[in-house]
Parts: C-alpha cells; structure tokens; sequence
C-alpha cells in the first residue's frame, strides 16, 4: 500500500500504455527472472532495450513523444534517474507521462521509498495498475566544462566521500559481489584526502567532509538516513557529516549498522527548498547512486511535479 505521505488515485481510463525500458545485457538473478518473463511482458507493453549508455534517457523521451502514460525503468536507481530525465526532456513530459519502477538494481532506494514490492512479479501487478502519487521532484543546477548544466533526481543526493566512492566503483566487481563493491570502492576514497563542502541555505551555513540530500528518507537500502523527510512536502533534508574519516566512521558505524539511523549528535542537519554546496578543492558529486560531476551545484525540488505509480 502507498505511504501514508502520499495520497494516491487509480488512473481515469480503462487502457494504459505502458513502455518498459530495459538493459538486456544486465546481470544478476532480478535480471535473468526479467528475461524469462519477458514473453508475458512483450504481450502487455512495449519493451525498449537499452544498448549503450544514454540510451534509456533518449528512449524514455521518445515514449512520452510517442504517447505512452507509464514509462517505467526495469533496473536500479541508477536505470530509473536516466529514465526520470528522458521523461523531463519531452516538453510537458512530467504532465504526460508517469515514472514507473520494476525493481532490478543492487540496492532499490527510490522502489524502497514507494513500497514497491521487490519481486518482480508483484512489481509488475503495481505497474499494470497504474495507479498515482504525486511527488517531488528534485533538481541540480551545476557546471560541465564551464557551461550550465540541469539534471533531475528523484530520491536523493550526495557530496564528498560517498560520491567519490560511486566514481570509483569497478563496475565489473559490481557485478558480481554486488553492495561490496561499494565497501571495496568506499575504502579506496577513505585512503583519499577529505575535501572540505559547506552545505549553505538562507543565512545558514554548515561545513563538513560528506553531505547527503534526501528527498525522500532512505539511502543506501532500508537505512532511514533522513527521518524527517517526506516525498511531498517541497523541501530537501541535508545530512552533513563534520569527518569522514576513518576514526569518525568507526565511531558511527556500529550504532548505524544496528539501528539502521544515525545518532543524531554526530551530524548536523538542514532543511529548505534549495540548498547550495560548494567546496574550495575538487569534491565529486551524484545523483541517485550515479555520479554526476563536480561542485558548486545547486540542489532543489519542485513540488508535486513528478508522477509515479505507487501501491
């Protein structure tokens, strides 16, 4: 069932186009049960495979211009972010078409966050019917090779150590050990020199070594790094980790792993529409898993603008 945060409808017509964006090279148990329902799917949707990277961002644009209602990711978060932004690429394209998720990823966040059911089975059933929450839907302004850029996100973003550790996992290993490769990655970032971000909104500034911007509650799997934050309340929640270090991961870790929240003492927090972070040396910076670039951006959320198909 939909989160209590967000109220949902049932479509308002009988028949709906459905256009399922898919990488068939993609590996994994989710992947190969993708494969063998793949005939039943073929009879209730269109299928779009995916060849290089890009391609699921193009193929999502083409769907919305060709009329379809749902365009849904068959991947992870990674899969679901190129498609979001296909979607915004077509003129109106978040007023006509709907994001939908079939969950095929590592870790799932944003399926997570709607309580989309895991088994692709079930997730389909969640699809077919098409039903809608309204969200928000956030938004980076940043530099690439000293010209503007804007990509959309859905779930959530990150600067310094965790984005650094995106840009440094070995997608081969990826493959197949799965999160570990992220522990792998994320000790070779740690061996790395810290850049310092400030983290500002308003009058309000706060520097630390890693931030991370929810808009919805989850990161990284079930772990509520952001308790407080709602899908639709038009709002960004930054988490701002003063070391990320070693000795102050250490100290954080534990109780994490454990609780699966954060103790509260360790970290500073923010919350606003928009959110600027910069940093005075190189700090990377990602977008629903992926890394995207460098800083300064600019982070911030429209309300209600973005469609999903919910439970």
């Amino acid at each position: 069932m939909v989160s209590p945060r967000l109220s949902a409808r049932e479509p308002n017509h009988l028949r709906v186009r459905i256009c399922v964006i898919f990488n068939p090279a993609a590996r994994g148990n989710k992947a190969r049960r993708f494969c063998r329902f793949f005939n039943e799917l073929s009879k209730q949707c269109a299928l779009k495979a995916t060849a290089a990277p890009g391609d699921a961002r193009r193929l999502a644009q083409a769907a919305v211009a060709t009329g379809y209602d749902v365009v849904a990711a068959a991947g992870g978060d990674g899969t679901v972010n190129e498609v979001l932004n296909g979607i915004g690429d077509e003129p109106d394209g978040f007023q006509r078409a709907r994001l939908g998720v079939l969950p095929l990823g590592t870790v799932n966040v944003f399926a997570r966050e709607l309580e989309i059911p895991l088994r692709l089975e079930r997730a389909w059933s969640v699809l077919k019917r098409a039903r809608e929450a309204r969200i928000d839907l956030g938004r980076v302004e940043y530099f690439e090779d000293g010209k503007p850029r804007q990509r959309c996100f859905m779930q959530l973003a990150g600067a310094g150590l965790d984005a650094r550790a995106i840009e440094l996992v070995s997608w081969k290993l990826k493959k197949s050990v799965g999160p570990l490769a992220y522990v792998v990655a994320g000790l070779q970032a740690l061996a790395e020199k810290q850049p310092r971000i400030t983290a500002s909104t308003g009058g309000k500034i706060i520097t630390g070594e890693l931030v991370l911007l929810g808009n919805g509650r989850f990161y990284g799997g079930p772990f509520d790094i952001f308790p407080g934050a709602d899908l639709g309340d038009g709002l960004l929640d930054a988490c701002v980790f003063p070391g990320a270090n070693m000795p102050a991961l250490l100290r954080l870790v534990p109780g994490f792993l454990l609780r699966r929240k954060l103790s509260e003492h360790r970290v500073r927090r923010l919350r606003a529409e928009r959110i600027g972070l910069a940093s005075e040396t190189p700090a990377a910076f990602e977008l629903d898993g992926e890394w995207v670039g460098n800083l300064p951006a600019t982070f911030s959320v429209e309300r209600n603008k973005l469609r999903v198909v919910v439970p």
